[in-house]
Order: structure tokens, then C-alpha cells, then sequence
């Protein structure tokens, strides 16, 4: 079902030109998803190929509400950025095999589901943050300022819930809420480097770029934290 996704990732290559191409990709990936998920009896988060589609299904679905948002549903540079994001991420899940194991004991409840795929959307609305960031830089637009801070506090907002039912799983798998194994030390680096993040334009208006400079590096602590960590590092959470 490889081809699926391929489908629309080529959609996305072209979305940054055209919102409807962009819309269709999302629903071609989301129906790839379903597929996974139908097949498997749950959802598609084990291994690296679900978990990098998941995720590039996650940029997709959090960026559309910001298509229609007035400040950027005319900008060329932020239906590009997205539909790259969107399409890299896919790209980057097609090299590896797909696990068709059902979903171990210790991981059969619904608060790892839930506590995966809230990261996952924080994750995109990170990237999301990211690339407004990147506009703010090229243009000094305060507009984009506004809308990163919206997606880096609805993206907080997510992450905090993931890690309180990552929490709860973990006292159902292990009987403690935290181990402190190098997955859960950076996602407690990242959670702390966003709250402090959010709280930087209370400093005003000379910290504009440096606010926009703090979402883009923010991206790159997310993508150590769930890439990094997997591939440099033993974690109870390495895919």
C-alpha cells in the first residue's frame, strides 16, 4: 500500500501551488492511515515507516486550519513550507519496512495511543512554528509572530497532555509515571524549552527575532528528541 502514500506525497509537492492539490494529499494520506489502521486492529505507531507517516500526516492536519487563517491564506512561502514539511516527513518513512505485529501487551491501552499521537501533533505544529518563524525572518511580518505563538501554545498544550498520559501508561506498564531514560530526560528538556520559549514576547518587541529564531530551534530540539534519541540512543521509547 506504499504506492498510497507516494500518491500523496506527490500531492503535497505540488500543494504548496495549489490549497486544493494540499487538501487532496491529506485525505489520500489520512486514507492510508485508515487502511494501516484497519489492517493492524489499531493504530498505525509501531516502527519507523508508521510512526514518520503519522507524523506527516499530523503536519498535514494541523496546517490546514492555518490555510484559511487571513494572515497567511495568501502567502505562497507558508503553503510551500507546509506542503515541504508534509512531504519530507513522507518521503522519509517510505525506505523502511512496515510492522504488521499487533500491538504488544505493554503497549495495548489506549493511553499509549493517545500519548503518541499527541506528540505527534505537537510535533507538527512545532514545524508549523518553525516555518513561520522563517517568514517572520524574511519579511518582519508581526502577523506571523502572532500565529507562532498560537501554534507553539496549542502545540504546548498537546505536549503537556501527551506526557500526562504518557504518564499514566507508564505507571500501567512499569508501576512509575517516569523513568528516566534518555527519551523521557529530552522530552523533558523540550517541554521545558517550550514553556520557556512561550514566555519570550512577553520581553517585547526587541526579542521579535530572537522569538523567531527560538521556534526554529525548537523544531530541531523536537526532531532530536523523536529522531535522534530513537537511532543515537537505548529508550524504552526507541520505536
Amino acid at each position: 500500500m506504499k504506492w498510497i502514500l507516494c500518491l500523496s506525497i506527490g500531492f503535497y509537492l505540488f500543494g504548496g501551488f495549489s490549497r486544493p492539490l494540499f487538501l487532496i494529499g491529506a485525505a489520500i494520506e489520512l486514507s492510508y492511515m485508515a487502511m494501516r489502521g484497519t489492517e493492524l486492529g489499531r493504530l498505525p505507531l509501531l516502527g519507523p515507516h508508521d510512526t514518520l507517516a503519522f507524523f506527516s500526516t499530523s503536519c498535514a492536519l494541523m496546517a490546514i486550519p492555518f490555510l484559511f487563517n487571513k494572515a497567511l491564506s495568501s502567502s505562497r512561502r507558508f503553503s510551500v513550507g507546509v506542503s515541504l514539511l508534509a512531504a519530507i516527513t513522507g518521503l522519509m518513512a517510505l525506505p523502511f519496512p512496515s510492522f504488521n505485529m499487533p500491538m504488544p501487551p505493554i503497549l495495548n491501552t489506549l493511553w499509549f495511543e493517545l500519548h503518541v499521537a499527541l506528540a505527534f501533533f505537537s510535533y507538527a505544529l512545532f514545524g508549523i512554528g518553525a516555518i513561520l518563524g522563517i517568514m517572520f525572518l524574511l519579511d518582519e511580518n508581526r502577523q506571523f509572530l502572532e500565529v507562532q505563538h498560537s501554534a507553539a501554545l496549542v502545540g504546548f498544550s498537546f505536549f503537556s497532555a501527551s506526557m500526562t498520559s504518557g504518564g499514566i501508561w507508564g505507571y500501567y506498564a512499569w508501576g512509575t509515571y517516569w523513568l528516566w531514560t534518555a527519551k523521557e530526560f529530552w522530552t523533558s528538556i523540550l517541554w521545558l524549552y517550550y514553556g520557556t520559549y512561550l514566555h519570550l514576547r512577553l520581553k517585547g518587541s526587541r526579542w521579535e527575532r530572537a522569538i523567531a529564531w527560538g521556534g526554529i530551534i525548537g523544531f530541531g530540539v523536537t526532531m532530536f528528541t523523536y529522531l535522534g534519541v530513537s537511532l543515537l540512543m537505548k529508550s524504552s521509547h526507541s520505536f
